[in-house]
């Protein structure tokens, strides 16, 4: 049987590019060689590239994602899409690898979206009778009225944008004199914001896929930040501690795990995702899902997947095999 050719997509235009290249590396290695051919394929700004071993660039034509490698033209079978941001989680490249026939291992474009927007998601959520933290939304060139969004989340607030990952742009604002301020910085990553009710309890970030039409859900972990919230510097400069599995109660733990099946279910999600809640009052608090979660040898998910008595090289396989049977 010949060897299907994966590309490993990563990268992105995003604050987050630099991780994305970590997990795509991690991913890179990780996959069985003996089953599959691995190419590194690099999507940033300045060009989309395949990158061969010695370093050498090799430009992807877009007209059908195919790329040189010197010797022969390789149309992926596969794409291993870990870019975080934009554009690997917010829709476009699923809907391009869509139009162009090529399967790919996360989420569909249309649940990427959905998910990426939070202010959307969130919407969405609680009509199915997810819980999440009070919010007030905001856009660029609407009148800030401190009063009124104090008087709808309370002190602490989180400020975040609405469509950014890894934590870029959010600050806890704990006095009226924080929130422009706070709101300002997020504007740098974002022309909408979302303003939330600081929930309190053990944040947890909970890992599910599908396997065989079956969903799996992770062992949950407990994130316990030096900062003063899961900021960039606690995310992916140790300034956190990340304990898997999560010290919560038997009964917490059902929960959590029930409560990130359903948002799975509810999105439709496909791949791998990580979903993060805040457990107050013994009941969790869904904050936001990710559809191309972090797997570099830091990152929560290649950490659950540990857990579960799991090899990358085994998880990554089975979410190669997920996309190659449907196709």
């Amino acid at each position: 049987m010949s060897k299907k050719h994966i590309a490993v997509a990563m990268g992105g235009y995003s604050s987050e590019y630099k991780i994305s290249l970590l997990s795509g590396s991690v991913v890179c290695e990780s996959l069985d060689t003996a089953k599959y051919t691995v190419y590194p394929v690099h999507i940033l700004k300045d060009g989309w590239n395949y990158v061969a071993e010695d370093g050498t660039k090799h430009p992807i034509n877009k007209a059908d994602f195919s790329f040189s490698t010197g010797t022969e033209t390789i149309v992926p079978d596969v794409v291993f899409n870990t870019i975080h941001g934009n554009p690997g989680e917010n829709g476009y490249l699923q809907a391009y690898w869509e139009l162009l026939g090529i399967p790919q291992t996360s989420t569909d474009f249309y649940q990427a979206a959905l998910s990426f927007n939070k202010r959307d998601c969130l919407s969405v959520l609680k009509n199915f009778g997810i819980r999440c933290a009070n919010s007030y939304y905001i856009n660029k060139g609407n009148a800030v009225l401190s009063e009124e969004i104090i008087k709808k989340v309370g002190l602490p607030c989180f400020v975040k944008p609405n469509r950014s990952g890894s934590s870029f742009g959010i600050s806890k604002v704990n006095t009226m004199e924080e929130l422009l301020p706070a709101i300002e910085k997020a504007y740098e990553e974002d022309s909408e914001i979302i303003i939330e009710t600081a929930l309190v309890g053990v944040e947890v970030s909970v890992g599910a896929f599908t396997h065989n039409g079956e969903i799996t859900v992770f062992s949950p972990t407990e994130i316990v930040s030096e900062n003063d919230f899961f900021d960039y510097e606690a995310k992916y400069q140790g300034k956190s501690q990340e304990i898997t599995p999560a010290r919560i109660s038997e009964e917490e733990l059902e929960r959590v795990k029930l409560e990130t099946k359903q948002v799975y279910q509810v999105l439709n999600m496909k791949g791998v995702t990580r979903s993060e809640f805040i457990i107050q009052d013994g009941i969790p608090h869904f904050i936001e899902t990710n559809t191309t979660p972090g797997l570099s040898r830091e990152s929560i998910i290649p950490k659950q997947v540990k857990e579960a008595g799991l090899t990358l090289t085994d998880f990554f396989g089975m979410l190669v095999e997920n996309v190659l049977i449907k196709n």
